[in-house]
C-alpha cells in the first residue's frame, strides 16, 4: 500500500531533508493501535527502507483532545480492542487481501518490531503526550532514540489487564532498568512522568512539549548528510543490533506464547468485564 493510502498513520517526507514524520492519527480513539494499524506501520518502514531519498523517520501522534489541552495529549493510548467484536472491529470495511496480510496470532507484534530493528536508517520517537501499553512499549523497542514532552507520561498496564507485555519489552526493559525495576513496571503498570523516564533510562531527554517535533527533527537531520556520517550510524546500529537479534526474537517468540494463552484466561475475561461495567476485578488466577 502507498503511504498516501494510510488512514490510521500519516507519512510525510521532507523532499528537503528526506526526514520522513509518522503520525499516529486516530485521535477519535486516542490513537489506539489496531492490527491494522501496527500493518500500517510495517509499509511505513518498509516504504522507508526502500526509498532512496528517505533519510530517516520520526515517529510522533496527533494531539488533538476535546479539551484542546496540551497537558491532555495523546501519544498512544496503546492496542485498540473491543472485547464484543474481537480484534479486528475496527478494521470491518478492509480488502480481505489487507486482512489476509494481519497475523493475529503475532500479539507481540514480532513482524513489525523486527522490521524496525533491521532498519538501517535511525528512528526517532518523539512522544508528544501519554502512551499506554503498545503506546510505549511500541517506541521503546522500535525507535532508535526517544524524545518526550514534559507533558508526556507512559504506562504498561498489561499484568492489570491479566495479559502480558509485548515488542520485546520483557527483553529490553531488564536490560534498561534491571531486573526488579523492570518487573515492578511491568507488576504494578503505575503512570511514570516523563522526567522520571529519563531518569530511569528509558528515554534520550524531556523537551518542552512546543518545541519536541523540531527537536526531534534536529536530531535527526544531525545524523544524515550533510551533517551526520549516515554510514557510520547505519554501521552503529548493526553492531548494536546483531549480536542481540536472536535472543530479541525468542523473547517475542515467547511473548506471543504467553499472549495468546493469557487472552483465553478467566483473568483476562474479568478485566475486561470489569472496566465495561466500572468495577475493580476480581481475578481467579486461572
Amino acid at each position: 500500500m502507498k503511504p498516501s493510502d494510510f488512514k490510521d498513520i500519516s507519512y510525510d517526507k521532507d523532499e528537503g531533508t528526506g526526514v520522513v514524520v509518522v503520525t499516529l492519527n486516530r485521535p477519535e480513539r486516542k490513537n489506539a493501535l489496531t492490527a491494522y494499524s501496527f500493518l500500517e506501520l510495517w509499509w511505513a518502514a518498509d516504504a522507508l527502507d526502500n526509498d532512496d531519498t528517505a533519510t530517516a523517520m520520526i515517529i510522533t501522534g496527533n494531539g488533538e483532545n476535546p479539551k484542546k489541552d496540551a497537558t491532555k495529549e495523546p501519544f498512544c493510548s496503546g492496542g485498540y480492542f473491543n472485547p464484543a467484536e474481537g480484534p479486528l472491529s475496527d478494521d470491518a470495511s478492509l480488502d480481505e487481501e489487507i486482512k489476509a496480510q494481519m497475523d493475529l496470532t503475532d500479539i507481540a507484534q514480532k513482524k513489525l518490531t523486527l522490521k524496525m530493528w533491521e532498519l538501517d536508517k535511525p528512528v526517532i520517537a518523539a512522544i508528544n503526550g501519554y502512551a499506554v501499553g503498545a503506546g510505549f512499549t511500541m517506541p521503546l523497542s522500535c525507535a532508535d532514540l526517544i524524545y518526550a514532552s514534559e507533558h508526556a507520561w507512559a504506562q504498561i498496564p498489561f499484568v492489570s489487564l491479566g495479559i502480558i507485555p509485548e515488542f520485546a519489552s520483557s527483553y529490553i526493559l531488564p536490560r534498561l532498568m534491571g531486573f526488579q525495576k523492570a518487573k515492578e513496571m511491568m507488576f504494578f503498570g503505575k503512570p511514570i512522568p516523563a522526567q522520571q523516564l529519563s531518569d530511569m533510562g528509558l528515554i534520550n531527554e524531556v523537551v518542552p512539549h512546543e518545541e519536541l517535533l523540531a527537536h526531534a527533527i534536529k536530531k535527526a537531520s544531525a545524523l544524515i548528510p550533510p551533517n551526520g556520517a549516515a554510514m557510520a550510524v547505519k554501521m552503529c546500529k548493526q553492531a548494536i543490533h546483531k549480536p542481540l537479534i536472536d535472543s530479541f526474537a525468542t523473547a517475542l517468540d515467547n511473548e506471543n506464547v504467553g499472549l495468546n494463552k493469557a487472552i483465553t484466561s478467566s483473568d483476562f475475561k474479568e478485566a475486561v468485564l470489569s472496566r465495561v461495567e466500572r468495577r475493580r476485578p476480581v481475578f481467579s488466577g486461572r
